[in-house]
C-alpha cells in the first residue's frame, strides 16, 4: 500500500461518509441519549450512516486491517492496521445546526497513528495529514497547513469544547493555562485541532477524549509542525488528558502550567 494510494482510499472514505451523513444535518430527527445517565451524549442516525458505509467499504478492501469506530466498536484490534474512526465528532453541534462537526478518519500501524483526515462535507473542506506534511483543501483552494510561531502564551490563542466538561480535579490546571493566555474562545471540538493546524489558534486542551477523538488529528498537527500529547508529555493516542500546541516551546510553557508550575 503506497501512500499515494493511502490517501486516494481515504478520500474516498470521506467522500462516502459525507454523502451518507449530510442528508442527517440541518434535517428533522431525533439524536438518542447514550450516556446511560451520565452528561448528554447524543448520537443520531447520521453516526451510524457514516461509520457504517466506512467499515464496508475497509472491510472490502483490507479485509485484514483493524477497525476502531465509536459507533460499532472493534474489530480486529491486534492487526498491524487499524482504522479509527468518529463518523461525526462534535454530534452536540451537528444537531444543533452548527458547521463545527467532523469525520475523523485515522489509521494505526502498530498503535501509533500514521494517517489522519478531518471532513467537513457541508463546507466542503478536508484536512489531511502524515505526520510530516499536512494539507488543507477546500473553497480557498488546497494548500500546505503551518501553524503559527506564537511561542510566548502571552500572545496565544486557546481553545477547549467546554470549561465545564473538565473534571473538577482538573479544572485547576486548565485555568492556569487560560489565565495565562491572550484569548481563549469554547466550542469546535474537532475544528479546533485543525484551526491550530492552520495557524489559526494556537493551543487546545481536553481532556475525557477517546481515541476516536484524536488519533486521525495527531498526523495532521504534527504535520503542520505542531506537538500534540497528554498532559503528562506521553502519547496523545490513547485519548484522555489533551494538549496540543503550534510549536514545542508553546507546547513546553502550557504543560508546565498543567503541571502546576
Amino acid at each position: 500500500m503506497t501512500a499515494v494510494d493511502f490517501s486516494g482510499f481515504v478520500d474516498r472514505l470521506a467522500t462516502l461518509s459525507g454523502q451518507a451523513i449530510l442528508p442527517f444535518f440541518r434535517a428533522k430527527h431525533v439524536a438518542e441519549d447514550k450516556s446511560g445517565g451520565a452528561a448528554f451524549d447524543p448520537v443520531t442516525e447520521g453516526d451510524r450512516a457514516g461509520e457504517s458505509v466506512m467499515r464496508n467499504l475497509i472491510a472490502q478492501t483490507f479485509p485484514a486491517h483493524g477497525i476502531f469506530g465509536e459507533e460499532f466498536g472493534t474489530e480486529r484490534p491486534d492487526a498491524e492496521y487499524v482504522w479509527v474512526l468518529d463518523p461525526i465528532d462534535g454530534t452536540r453541534a451537528f444537531i444543533s445546526g452548527l458547521p463545527v462537526w467532523g469525520t475523523l478518519i485515522g489509521l494505526t500501524r502498530a498503535g501509533v497513528p500514521v494517517y489522519g483526515m478531518m471532513n467537513q462535507p457541508f463546507t466542503g473542506e478536508r484536512f489531511s495529514g502524515d505526520g510530516r506534511r499536512a494539507r488543507y483543501e477546500g473553497p480557498g483552494g488546497p494548500r500546505e497547513l503551518r501553524t503559527r510561531a506564537v511561542t510566548s502564551l502571552a500572545e496565544a490563542t486557546l481553545m477547549t469544547t467546554s470549561p465545564h466538561l473538565f473534571a473538577e480535579e482538573l479544572k485547576p490546571a486548565y485555568q492556569r493555562v487560560e489565565q495565562a493566555v491572550r484569548m481563549a474562545r469554547y466550542g469546535c471540538d474537532c475544528y479546533a485541532y485543525c484551526m491550530l493546524a492552520a495557524g489559526h489558534v494556537d493551543l487546545v486542551v481536553e481532556s475525557g477524549l477517546k481515541p476516536y477523538d484524536i488519533v486521525a488529528l495527531i498526523p495532521i498537527i504534527e504535520g503542520a509542525g505542531g506537538v500534540v500529547t497528554s498532559w503528562d508529555g506521553g502519547s496523545a493516542a490513547g485519548g484522555g488528558t489533551i494538549l496540543a500546541a503550534a510549536n514545542e516551546s508553546l507546547h513546553r510553557a502550557a504543560l508546565a502550567l498543567l503541571a502546576g508550575g
